[in-house]
């Protein structure tokens, strides 16, 4: 980064094109950085000279405040442009959407209607991937008429923006309609139909069309095959995976970080950890430097199996390749350490942090209710309503409510499952529900949790249930034992773990006719027990 004091003296006269081309990078290299001290140096250099009027220096400037997150700085340089000069719209709203601010993007395109700005081919895509990242598809519909009216659909942005709104809202049927409608189809579109099948777990259609689109001589690139990679892994589909890999060779396409990286993410998902370490120890035997999407989507493995050692191993190799300031590379690295049981290490991680999305608070959260710190979980949640409300999510309720449960918490609880509802809109889900059955039965309301299930919208399944039988058992509650075991046993007629939950109850109780009842069932159910074993890791 360049001290202030080093930055080039110009003047309008004595500025020549050469300069323009320093100072471009320079901003271009500090919003890469987030370097936001040396970018306000520079700002104030260019404001002084007089740059800072031009529209090339302040849409750099304002992709560089919204990089750092500082919109009203960006608004601000926005404002100042000359209201005659239509580009401006452009400049924020693409500023916006690029870096994920989709509602800042939505008011901005607001602004525009209401001052009677006519709508550009430039600016719909950025708003049409804002309503596909909102899931506002009436949105979309109305931007997808200005299209039609304009002419606006033969442009390939457009057209691929269009079909990017309706796979993520969920209408593959009409993004595959735009696809079909378009007279140039190119590889721009095919990806982004070819996006939109995998997103919705239709990969053999996305194959099928990429064998079509093959023969009328449009040429898939290493997107299209990363993308086609990416849903075969995610299916768990080995054989297939395989045949895009040979198609990409005869088809004259290296293999990248992202393929490897695909790989890598559906072995994870599909819980085959082994093979998504050997994975990333081939890539990188291959001599590709893994990304921090790479790292990002290891370290969950690591989580799953507690697995401390490995997990510090590619915490250093991310520091090493320079990618663990990455928000995304953190928010897993915070999981992983919370999951393997070493709260402090996360706790500081999180804490040292500059950037936090949604993983980051809610793992956090998770890792004090899950740890006993339950009076911590809160405070953080209260935190995170207090600066970040915005990201909260279903997921912060669940752990919010798990620390309510574990520290018995009931009103807070109570009172944290109806702002849920009230205050976020967000509507309760079956991990909630098992939440606050768990919250009334370890308080002993054995009771008013049976009363709870019984007046749910949606059908209760086996975690629901299984919450009231642990807490009838805590609290010797023989006869709603009972109706939980046998709502148990019809959602998993093979587990032997109601069963024998109940069991144990009986004998605690003393009924021991019962327990022989239970162990009969069990028995001509040929039920097996298994030896208990842990899966943690001991370092």
């Amino acid at each position: 980064m360049t001290p202030a004091h080093q930055l080039i003296p110009i003047s309008h006269r004595s500025f020549q094109p050469s300069y323009n081309e320093i100072y471009t990078n320079r901003i271009e290299s500090y919003t890469r950085d987030r370097a936001l001290q040396s970018g306000r140096v520079l700002h104030a250099h260019l404001i002084i000279s007089g740059l800072a009027r031009l529209t090339h220096f302040a849409s750099k400037l304002i992709a560089f405040y919204t990089e750092c997150r500082r919109l009203p700085d960006a608004r601000k340089l926005f404002d100042k442009i000359p209201q005659q000069n239509v580009r401006r719209w452009i400049v924020l709203i693409g500023a916006y959407a690029r870096r994920g601010f989709h509602r800042e993007a939505m008011g901005v395109f607001s602004d525009m209607q209401r001052e009677g700005v006519r709508p550009s081919k430039f600016v719909l895509p950025s708003i049409l991937k804002a309503c596909g990242h909102l899931s506002d598809r009436l949105t979309g519909e109305k931007i997808y008429a200005v299209v039609l009216r304009h002419g606006f659909g033969s442009d390939a942005f457009v057209s691929s923006a269009l079909l990017d709104m309706y796979s993520k809202c969920g209408r593959i049927e009409k993004a595959r309609r735009v696809f079909d409608g378009i007279v140039g189809k190119d590889v721009v579109a095919l990806n982004a139909m070819v996006s939109g099948y995998v997103q919705h777990g239709s990969v053999r259609d996305a194959l099928c069309l990429v064998e079509e689109i093959r023969e009328m001589g449009v040429k898939p690139n290493v997107v299209t095959w990363n993308a086609l990679i990416s849903g075969f892994a995610q299916a768990g589909d080995d054989s297939m995976v395989s045949e895009m890999f040979r198609l990409m060779h005869i088809c004259g396409v290296e293999p990248d970080v992202v393929t490897f990286t695909s790989v890598i993410s559906g072995l994870v998902q599909n819980f085959r950890n082994d093979e998504a370490f050997h994975a990333f120890k081939l890539m990188i035997k291959l001599g590709m430097y893994p990304s921090s999407a790479t790292i990002s989507s290891l370290l969950p493995a690591c989580a799953t199996l507690a697995d401390f050692k490995r997990g510090k191993e590619i915490h250093g190799y991310a520091m090493v390749s320079g990618v663990d300031e990455d928000v995304f590379v953190r928010s897993a690295l915070v999981d992983m350490y919370a999951k393997c049981g070493f709260i402090y290490d996360a706790r500081t991680l999180f804490q040292t942090m500059s950037e936090k999305n949604t993983v980051t608070w809610n793992s956090m959260i998770f890792g004090y209710a899950n740890h006993g710190y339950y009076n911590e979980a809160i405070e953080l949640f209260n935190q995170m309503v207090e600066v970040e409300e915005e990201k909260l999510d279903h997921l912060t309720f669940t752990a919010s409510l798990t620390a309510c449960s574990h520290g018995g918490m009931v009103e807070l609880g109570q009172n944290l499952f109806d702002l849920m509802q009230r205050k976020f809109g967000i509507k309760p889900r079956l991990e909630h529900y098992a939440c606050m059955v768990d919250l009334h039965g370890r308080a002993g309301k054995i009771v008013e949790a049976y009363d709870f299930i019984k007046m749910m919208p949606i059908e209760p399944d086996l975690f629901v249930w299984g919450a009231l039988l642990g807490a009838c058992r805590q609290h010797g509650n023989a006869d709603l034992a009972e109706i939980a075991a046998n709502h148990l046993r019809e959602l998993e007629p093979d587990s032997l773990g109601s069963s024998l939950l109940l069991s144990n109850m009986y004998a605690d109780s003393g009924h021991w006719g019962n327990v022989a009842r239970v162990k009969k069932m069990m028995k001509r159910r040929k039920l097996t027990k298994y030896p208990g074993c842990s899966w943690i890791e001991a370092v």
